[in-house]
Protein backbone atom coordinates (compact mmCIF):
# COMPACT_ATOMS: atom_id res chain seq x y z
CA UNK A 1 0.00 0.00 0.00
CA UNK A 2 1.18 3.53 -0.84
CA UNK A 3 -0.10 6.69 0.79
CA UNK A 4 0.16 9.94 -1.12
CA UNK A 5 -0.24 13.44 0.29
CA UNK A 6 -0.25 16.49 -1.97
CA UNK A 7 0.65 19.98 -0.85
CA UNK A 8 1.16 23.34 -2.45
CA UNK A 9 -2.19 24.26 -3.86
CA UNK A 10 -3.66 27.72 -3.51
CA UNK A 11 -4.63 30.88 -5.31
CA UNK A 12 -2.26 32.36 -7.88
CA UNK A 13 -2.58 35.10 -10.48
CA UNK A 14 -2.43 34.53 -14.20
CA UNK A 15 1.18 34.25 -15.28
CA UNK A 16 2.32 33.23 -11.84
CA UNK A 17 4.01 30.07 -10.61
CA UNK A 18 3.25 27.38 -8.11
CA UNK A 19 5.02 24.21 -7.01
CA UNK A 20 3.06 21.18 -5.93
CA UNK A 21 4.60 18.37 -3.96
CA UNK A 22 3.44 14.85 -3.28
CA UNK A 23 4.97 12.87 -0.45
CA UNK A 24 4.73 9.10 -0.60
CA UNK A 25 4.97 6.57 2.17
CA UNK A 26 4.51 2.88 2.61
CA UNK A 27 6.64 1.29 -0.11
CA UNK A 28 9.90 1.75 -1.93
CA UNK A 29 9.29 5.03 -3.70
CA UNK A 30 12.00 4.48 -6.30
CA UNK A 31 10.08 1.52 -7.72
CA UNK A 32 7.06 3.65 -8.61
CA UNK A 33 6.16 5.69 -11.63
CA UNK A 34 4.47 8.91 -10.53
CA UNK A 35 1.88 11.02 -12.27
CA UNK A 36 -0.03 14.24 -11.89
CA UNK A 37 -3.61 14.55 -13.03
CA UNK A 38 -6.16 17.33 -12.65
CA UNK A 39 -9.90 17.72 -12.59
CA UNK A 40 -11.69 20.98 -13.28
CA UNK A 41 -15.31 21.54 -12.19
CA UNK A 42 -17.69 19.65 -14.42
CA UNK A 43 -14.89 17.95 -16.33
CA UNK A 44 -13.27 14.55 -16.28
CA UNK A 45 -9.94 13.99 -14.60
CA UNK A 46 -7.14 14.42 -17.12
CA UNK A 47 -3.49 13.58 -17.43
CA UNK A 48 -0.96 16.35 -16.75
CA UNK A 49 2.50 14.83 -16.40
CA UNK A 50 4.33 11.65 -15.49
CA UNK A 51 7.82 10.59 -14.50
CA UNK A 52 9.18 7.09 -14.50
CA UNK A 53 10.69 5.27 -11.54
CA UNK A 54 14.24 6.51 -12.18
CA UNK A 55 13.34 10.04 -13.23
CA UNK A 56 14.85 9.49 -16.62
CA UNK A 57 11.60 9.62 -18.56
CA UNK A 58 9.05 12.40 -18.34
CA UNK A 59 5.99 13.09 -20.43
CA UNK A 60 3.50 15.96 -20.51
CA UNK A 61 0.07 16.77 -21.77
CA UNK A 62 0.22 19.17 -24.71
CA UNK A 63 -1.69 21.75 -22.69
CA UNK A 64 1.11 22.10 -20.13
CA UNK A 65 4.20 21.28 -22.19
CA UNK A 66 6.83 23.98 -21.82
CA UNK A 67 5.13 25.45 -18.73
CA UNK A 68 5.07 22.59 -16.23
CA UNK A 69 7.97 20.43 -15.04
CA UNK A 70 7.68 17.18 -13.15
CA UNK A 71 10.59 15.95 -11.05
CA UNK A 72 11.24 13.55 -8.21
CA UNK A 73 13.55 13.17 -5.25
CA UNK A 74 13.72 9.49 -4.42
CA UNK A 75 15.67 10.18 -1.24
CA UNK A 76 12.74 12.22 0.03
CA UNK A 77 10.05 10.01 -1.52
CA UNK A 78 8.56 13.09 -3.10
CA UNK A 79 7.44 14.09 -6.56
CA UNK A 80 7.04 17.71 -7.61
CA UNK A 81 5.12 19.64 -10.22
CA UNK A 82 6.54 23.06 -10.98
CA UNK A 83 3.88 25.11 -12.72
CA UNK A 84 4.87 28.33 -14.50
CA UNK A 85 2.99 30.79 -16.67
CA UNK A 86 -0.26 29.68 -15.13
CA UNK A 87 -3.52 30.32 -16.93
CA UNK A 88 -7.11 30.41 -15.67
CA UNK A 89 -7.74 27.15 -17.52
CA UNK A 90 -5.18 25.47 -15.24
CA UNK A 91 -7.63 25.88 -12.37
CA UNK A 92 -8.42 22.42 -11.05
CA UNK A 93 -7.91 19.95 -8.26
CA UNK A 94 -4.52 18.37 -8.85
CA UNK A 95 -4.00 14.73 -7.94
CA UNK A 96 -0.84 12.76 -7.47
CA UNK A 97 -0.82 9.11 -8.51
CA UNK A 98 1.58 6.20 -8.17
CA UNK A 99 2.05 2.87 -9.88
CA UNK A 100 4.58 0.13 -9.24
CA UNK A 101 6.61 0.18 -12.43
CA UNK A 102 10.30 -0.41 -11.83
CA UNK A 103 12.06 -1.02 -15.12
CA UNK A 104 9.20 0.27 -17.23
CA UNK A 105 10.44 2.53 -19.99
CA UNK A 106 7.20 3.95 -21.33
CA UNK A 107 5.23 6.81 -19.76
CA UNK A 108 1.98 6.04 -17.95
CA UNK A 109 -0.66 8.53 -19.03
CA UNK A 110 -4.01 6.85 -18.34
CA UNK A 111 -5.93 7.00 -15.08
CA UNK A 112 -6.48 3.25 -15.20
CA UNK A 113 -2.73 2.65 -15.14
CA UNK A 114 -2.38 3.96 -11.59
CA UNK A 115 -3.36 2.08 -8.45
CA UNK A 116 -2.70 4.74 -5.82
CA UNK A 117 -4.06 8.26 -5.57
CA UNK A 118 -3.74 11.22 -3.26
CA UNK A 119 -6.62 13.30 -1.97
CA UNK A 120 -5.92 16.23 -4.28
CA UNK A 121 -4.98 19.86 -3.83
CA UNK A 122 -6.86 22.82 -5.28
CA UNK A 123 -5.10 25.25 -7.59
CA UNK A 124 -7.02 28.36 -8.57
CA UNK A 125 -5.64 30.76 -11.16
CA UNK A 126 -7.29 34.16 -11.10
CA UNK A 127 -7.60 36.22 -14.26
Amino acid sequence: QVQLVEEGGGLVQTGGSRRLSCAASGRIFSSYAMGWFRQAPGKEREFVATINWSGGITYYADSVKGRFTISRDNAKSTVYLQMNSLKPEDTAVYYCAAQLARGLLRPLTRLSEYDYWGQGTQVTVSS
